[in-house]
């Protein structure tokens, strides 16, 4: 039995053709594939976006918390200063 090329020839072409066609895949089941991770990705970048606008509030808050520390330091500053110069001053006695 000698080995004839032309008779393998055409079945060799349909399954290759077969093999490299079934590979390919459709737009609608790519999009239904693609549909549960796109959900996701949706639900995580809005929650991201809500954890955004919150941590940008409580910088804010944070922000205006630093002033008012900082004026109330400077207050207390002046009454200590004032403290102090009131036990500097010699007492005088009463009568």
């Amino acid at each position: 039995m000698s080995f004839n090329a032309s008779k393998f020839a055409p079945a060799l072409i349909v399954l290759v053709a077969g093999v490299g066609l079934s590979g390919c895949a459709t737009k609608s089941y790519v999009r239904e594939q693609i549909a549960p991770v796109s959900q996701r990705v949706d639900t995580l970048e809005a929650r991201l976006q809500e954890t955004d606008g919150t941590a940008k509030a409580a910088l804010a808050e944070a922000q205006a918390n630093g002033q008012r520390i900082d004026q109330i330091n400077g207050r207390v500053d002046g009454v200590e200063q004032r403290l102090q110069a009131q036990e500097a001053r010699p007492k005088r006695p009463r009568h």
